[in-house]
This record gives structure tokens, C-alpha cells and sequence, in this order.
């Protein structure tokens, strides 16, 4: 491929014994450190691009903790704001926990490196990534996964990789491996793609309605940069002499009787369960009772290892239902591999909410509502990265009560933000230009019920809830999850389709697919085997296609476009250009004219200064509110006109007339003598302070720009009195 060339660099500084390797990709020049930075964590390495540094360590304990079956990883991403020449806004000016961005891309990391630990290793291991410096106009998430990847490769802990990533975008029809973010303005595929040197094993991204051939296009290209990279991480080991020998360890007490007895009597019994075709509740307690009766069946006074037992169960239920799955084809709630769980859904459910939707698929259920907010209601983003403002929020709840379980609630963690941003990805395609929509809009998502793809469900509910809200979106958004179980010694495979939780457990891929009638919106894969053969990535995709068809479909039968108009009581925003000259003139001193506006009407105001002019938006849930502060801020920008009529307010009363507000913020002097066409000798009783009344401009003066009124022009001019010619002398 043309636009990709490993290119053979190498320096060594030996002054502070640093070890450099430089390639080239897509045209891009990148390089991997070693050696002086962080020398005393396992693994240490600096990845750069341009002006952006990115600083990898990984330190792993020496021993297990007691009794752990799983891999103990955590990544976290960590931007400096020294990075970009920033201090933080926040009170204590210094970086404070992770952004939701920096937990994305933490998720991203992990979610690439887990599977390629050894299984049997369970030592608790930390890879720290640190954003040390950056070019705003390179992303570092597209290096974050090579900088993990080196740093775990030139240190001696287990690990089965190397492994890479890259970002790779369809930028005017042309795809590009890890694109300038100035390009992805103009791409409508943005995918981040990692694997190894063989396989894909994560996949992250957003399109713009595209097909699944164009997806599988695009993942080729990023497999075939991933292995340059990881070509250059080799040629980086061999630099440093060759790879390290792994540390040794044993973490793992086993015993082989044990499994052997609990293998014999549970087999068969678990299988039988799995094959009953009953809900998730009643198969646990049936896998519950197996356990049991293993227990009971055993000679008094016999002590079993709580720990060992309980793992050598899983084990048996992990090769069961496996086995059930490739061998008879059949799925433990009786579906066939393609078929979606009984779908119903809602809409108007909430009758306070501007738009509300309930989405159940199978055992799981998704209360979703949209709020429609003004420019006010604006997400500050700050973060080194992402700086600035977003009107565009989806955020996903996952209470204890939807498993049946007992949990404190600790707000969000990592799994609530990744599902949320997969359901903001998907959605947001769809949503209309801010020059149609121009509201700040919050979905949230609350699973009432769980049992495997609730983000998904979150997205069906999500396009529900908007349609409610009247948002005129471009296209009903559906979701799926697909699974996947394989024996790499037989080869048998089996794709399926709407995963329930335990095939997400007990299988092998999790491979989320969003879109419309019109092509795919969003994805993201995760495996827990080495990798995928291109055949099953394809099945895969096709077979979301169909799934979404049918889950679109069902969806349809709820709410099938956008509602004509919005609720009654969400907010309505209007917008008003006025010249830049007049901003200051609406704000007022020290915010004082429009905050009177808005307490006066009860709408709110704000204003945006652009290059060409002043975008004044007004938001109110009540008509004659918006209307009124319209009015207000149309007569604040409006330049008098001579011989306009105008309805003023008295605002002062002196003895030669009165001032009158005709606009607001302008007086002009209604003299004594224009009040009526009777002539007024004291302005006693003539009017009062406050008093509306209906006034013509009739003159601007020139030099002091000062405002002369009439009211007796707008009255009717009285008859002239008739009078009667004199007699003449003699006359009878």
C-alpha cells in the first residue's frame, strides 16, 4: 500500500543510554524510546509524532494476590495540561481525576491488551499513560495503544503481544492511517482498530451511515499499519539486544482430583440446564443447586476449597454451553444463532419529560428520557484535548436493581461513561444541523433490566425518546450486539446474534454494531481470544445488518418518524442576528439590560459573538414569554425610523411635556404641545408616569441625535369652528 512505509531509523544517545527506533506511517514519522525516562518501572517508552509525546510505563507486583482467577490490569491515560500550554480551570488548579475522554481512552488500551496476558497470570499490573506533550493538531488516542504495547514488550512481563493501533479515517473518499484532526472535519469513518500481528481483538468508532463492506475495508487497511507497527516494535527489542526472558511465576493452586470429581458430577447437570431453555434468573439457581448437591453428595465432614470449587464449576458451565452453541446450534433461551429476543417498546411514557421512551428487549430494559436545554445548558469541556463546549450529552445509569443485586451507588464508573459514549456515537449522526436544532439536548439512559446489551438498548431507546421529543432526526437508529463462540482446535465457530449476558461471559467477542436503514453509525468490538479470522468479522457484520433490520422494524410499530411539533412545555428557542455593534447595547452595564429582559419575561437570553455578527438566542417554554423578550431585544437592535409609529411608556414627566421609552433604551421628548391638538397649559393630570401610550417619531436631530415624539399626529385633527359672515347695515 502506497501511503504506508516502514522506514529503517535508528539512534542511540549514549550520554543517557536512550534507545530510539523511527518508522514512517502513512507519510507520518513516528519513534519509540527507551531507556531515559522512568528507568525504574518495568517498562518504560516515549512515543512521539510531531510535537506530541506520549510516556508509556508499565510495573507489575511480583506475586498474586491470594485466591485470583482474573487478570488485575488497569490503564490509565492521563493529559498533562502543561502538554498544551494550559493551567487547569479547576479550583485547585492541577489535574484532577480522570476526564470522561481519558477514561475512554484508558477503556480503549485495556480493552486491547487484556486478552493477550497469559491466563494463568494474575498479578496486578498498571500501564500508565501520560500525554506529555502534544500538537493539537495530532490526536494522541491513535498512539496510545502502540506506547502501552512497547512499554509491556522491553519489560519482562508475561504477555502474548506485541500489539498495536491506529486511528483510520475515510477522508474524501480516500482512507488515511491516523488522519490530522483538522482532516476528520471532512471523514465520515472514524475507526480506532487494534490487534496483533494476525488478528483484529478491539475495535472502536463512529460513520456516517456506511456499509458493512466499506467497515471491512477500512479494518483491512488498519491491519495492515498495525503491523508495521509492530514490525518496528521487534526491531526495537533487537536494538536493546532481544527480548528480555520473562520473569517466572506460579499464581495459580490447583487440584486435579477435585476437578476431576466435580467435572464427573456436573457435566451432564449443568448441560441439561443449559439446554432447558430457562430465563436467567431460574438457570442460576438451577446452576446453584448443582453446586449444592455436589456438596451434599460428598462424605461428612468433608472441606471443600471454596475457591477451587467454585472455579472448577465455572469451568464446567464455561465448556457446556460452549459446547452446546457449536455442536447442537442451540442458544441457551431456545433461539436460534440469528434470532433477536420479543421486543416492545413506548413512547410519552413520562408526561413531564420533552421526550420519553421504554425500550425491552428480552431481560433487558432501557427508561430513556431527552431534555432540551439552551445554549446555557452547554457542557464545559476542559481538558487538554477537549476544551470547550458540547450541546450534545448522553449519559447512561446502571442501578444494582437491574441485576436483583445490592450495590452502593458510587456514581458512573468506567463501564457507565464507554456504553454512554458508544450511545452518544451512534445517535449523533442522525441528529440535525444546529441551524435546524439549535437546543442543547441531554438523553439519559436508566437500565431498569440487564441481561446482555443494555448499551444497545440504550441506543433503540435513545432514537424512541428523540423522535418523542420531536427532534427531527434523519433516520431511526437501532443497535445490536453480536457474539461469537469458537474452538480453535476444531475451527467450529458460531455468530450470535443479541447477546444475552452469560454468552457475552462465556463467549468470545462482543461485537456492537449501531445504524440506520441507511448504513452503520457505530461500532465496537471486543475479544477475548488471540483474534478473528476475516470470514467470521464478515458473518458477523452481515448478520447485525439483518438483526438491526428487525429490531428497526419492531421499533417502527411504536413511532415511526419524528412527532410534528415539540411537547408543550419544552422550551422554545428562536435566534436573532444583530449587528456587533449592538451586543454591548443588549447586555447592558454590567449585564444589566438583559438580565431586566429575562426577569421581566421569564426567558432566557444568550449571546455569541461570531466574525460577521451577534447571535442572540432566546429560549422560553411559554409563547407570550418568548415573544415579549423577543420584542424587547428586536427594539434594543432596531434603528429609529422618522415616521414610525411606536407604543412608548412615560418614563419621566417635566412641566414642558414628557419623556417616553418608544424603544427600549430610547426616550425621546413628547412636548407638551404634540400631546393633543387642544392646547395643554399644565401637564397636571395629563399623563402618567408609566402609562402606554401610542406616539409618532417626527424629527431626529441632527447634531445631538436626540428624539422629537407626537401623539396628537396619531389623533384625529378636530373640525376648525365655523364663523359666520357679518350682516350688512340695512339688511331686514
Amino acid at each position: 500500500m502506497k501511503y504506508l512505509n516502514l522506514t529503517d531509523g535508528a539512534e542511540k544517545n549514549n550520554m543517557q543510554n536512550a534507545t530510539i527506533k523511527t518508522f514512517e506511517i502513512g507519510g507520518k514519522t513516528i519513534s519509540i524510546e527507551t531507556g531515559r525516562l522512568a528507568r525504574q518501572a518495568d517498562g518504560a517508552v516515549v512515543v512521539k509524532m510531531g510535537d506530541t509525546m506520549i510516556m508509556a510505563t508499565v510495573v507489575s507486583a511480583k506475586e498474586a494476590k491470594e485466591d485470583v482467577d482474573f487478570m488485575p490490569l488497569t490503564v490509565d491515560y492521563q493529559e498533562k495540561f502543561a502538554s498544551v500550554g494550559r493551567i487547569p480551570g479547576s479550583f485547585h488548579r492541577r489535574e484532577a481525576k480522570l476526564s470522561d475522554y481519558e477514561v475512554l481512552i484508558s477503556r480503549i488500551v485495556d480493552r486491547a491488551l487484556r486478552p493477550l496476558f497469559p491466563s494463568n497470570y494474575h498479578a496486578d499490573t498498571q500501564v500508565a499513560l501520560t500525554l506529555i506533550s502534544s500538537d493539537q493538531n495530532i490526536m494522541p488516542d491513535a498512539l496510545v495503544g502502540l506506547a502501552a504495547s512497547a512499554a509491556l514488550l522491553v519489560s519482562n512481563v508475561p504477555f502474548n503481544g506485541p500489539i498495536s493501533e491506529v486511528r483510520v479515517a475515510r477522508v474524501d473518499g480516500q482512507f488515511i492511517i491516523n488522519p490530522y484532526k483538522d482532516e476528520l472535519d471532512r471523514a465520515d469513518m472514524d475507526l480506532i482498530v487494534a490487534g496483533t500481528e494476525k488478528d483484529l481483538n478491539m475495535v472502536e468508532g463512529e460513520c456516517q451511515e456506511v456499509s458493512e463492506t466499506d467497515m471491512l475495508a477500512a479494518l483491512k487497511v488498519a491491519h495492515e499499519a498495525i503491523k508495521l507497527q509492530i514490525k518496528a516494535q521487534w526491531e526495537l527489542c533487537e536494538m536493546l539486544g532481544g527480548k528480555k526472558p520473562v520473569r517466572e511465576y506460579n499464581h495459580e493452586r490447583s487440584n486435579p482430583e477435585l476437578e476431576a470429581s466435580i467435572r464427573e458430577f456436573a457435566y451432564d447437570k449443568v448441560l441439561a440446564v443449559a439446554k432447558s431453555k430457562s430465563g436467567k434468573n431460574e438457570r442460576s439457581a438451577a446452576f446453584k443447586a448443582i453446586r449444592e448437591e455436589y456438596k451434599a453428595s460428598l462424605p461428612e465432614g468433608t472441606e471443600l476449597d471454596k475457591f477451587l470449587t467454585n472455579k472448577y464449576f465455572h469451568d464446567v458451565e464455561y465448556d457446556a454451553v460452549r459446547a452446546m452453541i457449536m455442536n447442537d446450534r442451540q442458544r441457551l433461551d431456545g433461539r436460534k444463532l440469528d434470532e433477536i429476543r420479543p421486543i416492545w417498546s413506548e413512547v410519552g411514557y413520562l408526561p413531564a419529560a420533552h421526550g420519553s421512551a421504554v425500550f425491552t428487549r428480552g431481560e433487558t430494559q432501557s427508561l430513556t428520557t431527552v431534555t432540551l436545554g439552551s445554549k446555557l445548558d452547554e457542557q464545559l469541556l476542559d481538558s487538554p484535548m477537549m476544551a470547550g463546549y458540547s450541546k450534545l450529552m448522553l449519559h447512561y445509569n446502571f442501578p444494582s436493581f437491574s441485576t436483583g443485586e445490592v450495590r452502593p451507588n458510587r456514581g458512573p464508573g468506567r463501564r457507565e461513561i464507554g456504553h454512554g459514549n458508544l450511545a452518544l456515537r451512534g445517535l449523533k449522526r442522525v441528529l440535525p444541523p444546529l441551524t435546524e436544532c439549535p437546543y442543547t439536548i441531554r438523553i439519559v439512559s436508566d437500565i431498569l433490566e440487564s441481561n446482555g446489551s443494555s448499551s444497545m438498548a440504550t441506543v433503540c431507546a435513545g432514537s424512541l425518546a428523540l423522535m418523542d421529543a420531536g427532534i427531527k432526526i434523519t433516520g431511526a437508529v437501532s443497535g445490536i450486539a453480536m457474539g461469537l463462540v469458537s474452538d480453535e482446535t476444531t475451527g467450529k465457530y458460531a455468530i450470535l446474534s443479541d447477546i444475552l449476558g452469560d454468552e457475552d461471559h462465556l463467549g468470545d467477542m462482543d461485537f456492537k454494531v449501531v445504524g440506520t436503514a441507511k448504513g452503520i453509525t457505530a461500532c465496537q468490538m471486543d475479544i477475548k481470544i488471540n483474534g478473528l479470522r476475516w470470514e467470521m468479522v464478515e458473518e458477523a457484520l452481515n448478520q447485525a445488518k439483518a438483526g438491526r433490520e428487525h429490531i428497526r422494524t419492531e421499533m417502527s410499530k411504536t413511532i415511526s418518524s419524528p412527532a410534528g411539533d415539540l411537547k408543550p412545555h419544552a422550551p422554545r428557542i428562536e435566534t436573532i442576528l444583530i449587528d456587533k455593534e449592538f451586543i454591548g447595547a443588549v447586555i447592558g452595564p454590567g449585564g444589566k439590560v438583559i438580565q431586566g429582559i429575562q426577569k421581566e419575561t421569564g426567558a432566557v437570553i444568550s449571546i455569541t459573538e461570531t466574525e460577521k455578527n451577534g447571535v442572540v438566542e432566546i429560549a422560553s417554554n411559554n409563547a407570550d414569554s418568548l415573544n415579549r423578550a423577543k420584542a424587547m431585544v428586536k427594539g434594543i437592535v432596531t434603528m429609529p425610523e422618522v415616521g414610525e409609529e411606536y407604543v412608548g411608556k412615560v418614563k419621566n414627566i417635566v412641566e414642558f411635556g414628557a419623556f417616553v421609552e418608544f424603544l427600549p433604551g430610547k426616550e425621546g421628548l413628547l412636548h407638551i404641545s404634540e400631546i393633543s391638538w387642544k392646547r395643554i397649559e399644565k401637564m397636571d393630570g395629563v399623563l402618567q408616569t408609566g402609562e402606554e401610550i401610542k406616539v409618532k417619531l417626527i424629527e431626529i436631530d441632527k447634531k445631538t441625535g436626540k428624539y422629537r415624539l407626537s401623539r396628537k399626529v396619531l389623533l384625529p385633527k378636530p373640525e376648525s369652528p365655523k364663523v359666520e359672515a357679518p350682516k350688512e347695515e340695512g339688511a331686514n
